[in-house]
């Protein structure tokens, strides 16, 4: 149901005051970070997770997926407990800064339609709010970490293309003839053109204006303000300026570098000119100024690869200096490149040497602080592995050579160096694994589609499986809110769904209470992340793939897939064995390749995640093993067992 309250009001006119210069003094900062392979990530979308104070619930309508609902920071903070039940040690959060209120009939609930980086998101909260939450999970040995976004700013204005000051949505042209009517000699019927000037078709010369007379240069931008939805002056000031955007219209073509780098986001989200040292040093002090006031651990960065790499190393390099200088190290940034491209992904972790006209810039704009290195982002959301290894493998029964072949691939596509006064850990062992999010159907939606068998109990082994993965794999296991509920909503916004409406688990018709730590998922992936903990092989030992195939019909060995989790800075050890196969038990033998592992000759393995059988690892070092479909094992010596 819609409702307004007069808090709307109140807080549309309460934020135009409250930006950096009269919030709260700076925060005394500190380290809580240890060593980021430890931590069990869970993303919060916080409008849709708990809604704690109804004093910020303003324009709510929760029948409407693309409306605010009302969640907040309040009521995530509520919710501690019933997260660390589930074993997560670090909270990634929505966007906190003010965003515009509504556009084309949809809410910035998710906090990506920036119009002003200096205030806070009030239907999420004051900056207390946010101290407070952040508070509360150091309290408990949790990290926080903030999405924000660099490359674009919310539909801040539109491109007056036929000066009339106005912005409109232009059709022309009839597209056919009506049917059955005749077509004179000579003439043919005219084309049909659709045309919104907040949003028109990329253009690499920029946006041009035309009227009826014929072209008439670059169209001029204008900023409309209309406080009732959140269209307001950007701020900090740099970006209610025009020369600060690139202006050359929506991107359609993402295979076009120019477009990838320089084109809007499609929706009408205006493209920055990251290229612009004065848009950089403003960049940095506006998130720089948030972890200050507020305490929190890392930055979760979207749409890096819309953003020069250029950017990224100015950014990611000023914002740790300036943050060490206050007592916060082990900052964590890792950024969000959708694209299934290995290569690509990986590159904004690598260490890229500025150019000479990057250097020139700096020194031209007497850049204060150390000159500027090929450091980079600490890690990248696994993207390819999202794609080739929970849905190909995982999902779909692929090859597990597949999977095998793109982890070879690490330390090739992404840094092998820590940055320097970052997280301390190389890029390529930091990796955030996940196996959906807020941008991508839910794993179970996909699971319903099953051609093999779309029964409950077979669509939550695929998912319990997909999770032993996440889990045990190297890098950060990241757990989109919701899967452990059994969560099941296709395409954005389907699938960011309210936590307090929970949906009956697989097989069940009536629904549980809200934030229910009983059910088969929640307790599956409180077991797994519970493992995580004991064992520091699943957390830190290097990965190393032991047994992969081909094979996804009736070989004896089809959809095995091990690895094992040994050395690095541990001694433990942990072998890790999955078969993907859907249809027939696999085993880790095929004609004479049969599985070899590392652990000493004659040692005794039991499996930790299943009823502790045991196994003994041949003269020759092979182990052979036979697993059920869609199961999976984890091993570790009999001496270690907890």
């Amino acid at each position: 149901m819609l409702r307004t309250t007069l808090f709307s009001l109140f807080a549309l006119g309460l934020t135009a005051c409250m930006h950096f210069d009269t919030l709260e003094d700076t925060l005394v900062m500190q380290t809580h970070a240890r060593d980021w392979r430890d931590e069990v990530i869970y993303q919060v979308l916080i409008d849709r997770f708990s809604d704690g104070d109804d004093g910020n619930n303003y324009l709510l309508d929760r029948e409407n997926m693309a409306r605010y609902h009302g969640g907040d920071w309040v009521g995530l903070e509520q919710r501690l407990d019933y997260i660390e039940d589930l074993g997560v040690t670090t909270l990634w959060i929505s966007p906190v800064i003010k965003n515009i209120e509504t556009d084309a009939n949809v809410d910035g609930y998710h906090g990506y339609w920036a119009v002003d980086l200096t205030k806070p998101n009030l239907h999420f909260g004051d900056l207390n709010a946010l101290r407070s939450l952040v508070a509360a999970a150091h309290d408990r040995d949790m990290l926080v970490v903030i999405d924000i976004v660099t490359n674009h700013m919310g539909q801040l204005f539109f491109y007056d293309m036929n000066l009339n000051g106005v912005p409109d949505i232009q059709l022309s042209g009839t597209g056919m003839r009506p049917q059955g009517s005749p077509v004179p000699d000579g003439f043919d019927q005219s084309g049909f053109t659709h045309l919104t000037e907040y949003d028109p078709d990329f253009n690499p010369d920029g946006i041009q204006a035309f009227t009826s007379l014929g072209p008439a240069g670059i169209a001029p931008i204008i900023f409309p303000y209309n406080p009732k939805t959140g269209h307001v002056t950007p701020m900090p000031e740099i970006f209610a300026r025009p020369d600060t955007y690139n202006r050359k219209g929506r991107t359609f073509n993402y295979d076009d570098p120019q477009q990838l780098l320089t084109g809007d986001f499609p929706g009408g989200l205006k493209d920055v000119n990251t290229t612009r040292y004065d848009v950089k040093v403003a960049m940095v002090d506006a998130y720089a100024r948030w972890i200050e006031l507020s305490d929190a651990d890392g930055f979760r960065i979207d749409t890096v690869k819309h953003v020069e790499r250029e950017f990224w190393r100015y950014f990611t390099q000023r914002v740790r200096q300036r943050l060490a200088k206050q007592g916060k190290t082990k900052f964590f940034m890792f950024g969000e490149a959708f694209d299934g491209d290995d290569v690509l992904v990986g590159q904004f972790t690598k260490n890229d040497p500025p150019s000479a006209e990057e250097l020139k810039q700096y020194a031209d704009n007497k850049d204060p602080g150390p000159t500027i290195t090929g450091d980079q982002l600490d890690s990248a959301f696994y993207f390819p592995q999202h794609y080739r290894g929970f849905r190909n493998v995982m999902l779909d029964a692929g090859s597990t050579q597949e999977l095998a072949d793109l982890w070879a691939q690490k330390t090739t596509n992404y840094g092998t160096t820590p940055p320097a006064q970052s997280a301390g850990i190389a890029p390529y062992k930091v990796l955030v694994n996940f196996i959906d999010n807020h941008d991508v159907a839910r794993f179970l939606y996909w699971a319903s589609q099953n051609k093999v068998d779309k029964s409950p109990a077979r669509q939550r082994a695929l998912l319990h499986n997909a999770l032993l993965l996440l889990f045990t794999a190297e890098g950060i296991p990241c757990l989109y809110y919701g899967t452990e509920q059994e969560f099941r909503g296709g395409n954005d916004p389907s699938n960011r769904e309210d936590m307090w409406r929970p949906l009956p688990y697989l097989g069940q018709t009536s629904a549980p209470r809200p934030y229910d730590t009983g059910g088969p998922t929640f307790q599956w992936v409180q077991r797994l992340t519970g493992l995580r903990a004991a064992y520091p092989a699943l957390r830190r030992g290097d990965a190393k793939v032991v047994y992969s195939t081909a094979h996804t019909a009736d070989e004896p060995d089809a959809g095995i897939f091990a690895f094992e989790r040994t050395g690095g800075d541990t001694p433990t050890y942990a072998l890790v064995v999955l078969n993907t196969n859907q249809t027939h038990a696999s085993s880790t033998k095929f004609e004479d390749m049969t599985m070899k592992v590392s652990a000493p000759k004659g040692a005794v393995l039991v499996d930790v995640l299943g009823d502790k059988q045991k196994f003994t690892v041949a003269g020759d070092g092979t182990l052979e093993l036979s697993l059920a479909p869609v199961t999976g094992m984890v091993l570790v010596p009999q001496q270690d067992v907890k």
